[in-house]
C-alpha cells in the first residue's frame, strides 16, 4: 500500500470527494494502491489506515462501449446487498467529472480470492465442497426474480443471446490488428446454431472461481465481485463461463490466474456442472454455450491485447494474453463439434 497516486486515480481529489460524499468514512488520511487481478477494469485497495474499501473504474485509454460499465456495476450491488447472494456493500460512486473516468468504491469482502497455484493447492482437499459452493450461489442468484429486487429493467432477455454475439462480434472489429480467421469463423458458426434459450435471470456476465472472495475457513462464498457486465438475460452464459474458468483453460498457461483444473487433487468442472444442474435447468445445449464463453474470452483477450499494445494496461501478464486467442478459436470449434 503506497501513498502516492497510483495510475487512474489522483489521490487529493479522491480524498477530498469522499470526506464531501461520505462524511465520517475516512478517519484518517487516505492511501490507495492497485490490486493483482482484473483483466479490464482497475480495482484498488483504499485504506485510513484503520478500515479498507475498493475502488472500482474502468482501464485507462481504449475503452470499449458498454463493457465496463460502472453505474450497472454499482446498481447491482445495490440491489444484491440485501438478498442471500452475497456481495459487498456499495458506499459511494461518481461520474467523470472527479477522476476523468466513473467510480464507485464498495465495502472491502474479507476472505481470499483464490487467483495463485498456492492458494489453490490448499484448498485442495476441500474443493468438492468448493465446487459446490460456487455452483450454489450462481444457482441462487438465478433464481432471483428480478423485479423483486428492482432489477426488473436491467436488460432485455428477448434475443439475449443474438445480441450477445452481436456485441462481442463489434467488439472484436474495434480490437483486431491483426488477421483471426478461425475466431471470426467462431462466431459465424455460433450465429447459425443459436439455442432457443433459458427462462430469464440476472446474469452475472464474468463468474469464474477468481472473481469470489472465499472464506479460508469455512470456504464459502463472501462475496461475488465484478459485476460490471450484469445484465438480464440466458442464465447458462454464466455456467458456461464459470466452466470454462475451473478446467476449460487447462494447458493454456494463462498468466491471469491459475486453473483450478490444473492443481492436483481438485475436482473436475462436471461437479460445477452436475451441482447447477440441480436447480432444474436444461443443459442440453451446454456445448453451444461453452463455444460461446471461448469466443467471448477471446475477444475480451484481443481487446487486452490491443490496449497492451499501445501501452495503457496496468500489470503484469497482460502483455501474454493476446497470444491465447487463437487457442481459445480452437477450443470453442471443438466444443461446437461436440453438440
Amino acid at each position: 500500500m503506497v501513498s502516492e497516486s497510483p495510475p487512474g486515480i489522483t489521490l487529493p481529489v479522491l480524498e477530498q470527494f469522499l470526506r464531501s460524499a461520505a462524511p465520517g468514512l475516512l478517519s484518517g488520511p487516505l492511501k490507495a494502491g492497485l490490486l493483482s487481478g482484473g483483466r479490464s477494469n482497475l480495482t484498488y485497495l483504499l485504506t485510513d489506515g484503520r478500515r479498507r474499501w475498493v475502488l472500482r473504474r474502468p482501464p485507462l485509454g481504449h475503452v470499449l462501449a458498454t463493457a465496463h460499465d460502472m453505474d450497472r456495476e454499482y446498481r447491482v450491488l445495490a440491489a444484491l446487498h440485501p438478498t442471500d447472494v452475497p456481495v459487498p456493500r456499495p458506499l459511494v460512486s461518481a461520474g467523470p467529472d472527479v477522476l476523468g473516468a466513473p467510480f464507485y468504491v464498495m465495502e472491502f469482502a474479507d476472505g481470499l480470492v483464490l487467483r495463485e497455484p498456492a492458494q489453490l493447492a490448499e484448498f485442495a482437499t476441500r474443493s468438492k465442497d468448493l465446487a459446490v459452493e460456487l455452483a450454489d450461489v450462481l444457482a441462487r442468484l438465478h433464481s432471483l426474480d428480478p423485479a423483486a429486487v428492482g432489477l426488473g429493467d436491467l436488460g432485455r432477455p428477448a434475443g439475449y443471446l443474438m445480441r450477445q454475439l452481436r456485441r462481442w462480434d463489434k467488439q472484436l472489429a474495434a480490437s483486431r490488428t491483426r488477421d483471426l480467421p478461425e475466431l471470426v469463423r467462431l462466431g459465424e458458426r455460433l450465429g447459425r446454431a443459436v439455442p432457443g434459450g433459458q427462462s430469464p435471470a440476472i446474469v452475472h456476465g464474468d463468474y469464474r472461481l477468481d472473481n469470489v472472495v472465499v472464506s479460508p475457513d469455512t470456504g464459502r462464498v463472501t462475496g461475488v465481485l465484478d459485476w460490471e457486465m450484469a445484465t438480464l438475460g440466458d442464465p447458462l452464459t454464466d455456467l458456461a463461463s464459470m466452466v470454462m474458468w475451473w478446467d476449460g483453460m487447462s494447458r493454456l498457461d494463462s498468466p491471469v490466474a491459475a486453473v483450478p483444473g490444473e492443481t492436483p487433487g481438485f475436482a473436475g468442472s462436471e461437479l460445477l456442472i452436475d451441482r447447477y444442474a440441480e436447480s432444474g435447468r436444461d443443459l442440453t445445449e451446454l456445448s453451444w454455450y461453452l463455444g460461446f464463453a471461448c469466443y467471448k474470452i477471446a475477444v475480451i483477450f484481443e481487446g487486452i491485447h490491443f490496449r497492451a499494445g499501445q501501452g495503457l494496461t496496468v500489470g503484469a501478464g497482460f502483455d501474454r494474453l493476446g497470444a491465447l486467442v487463437p487457442a481459445l478459436a480452437e477450443r470453442g470449434h471443438a466444443a461446437l463439434a461436440a453438440r
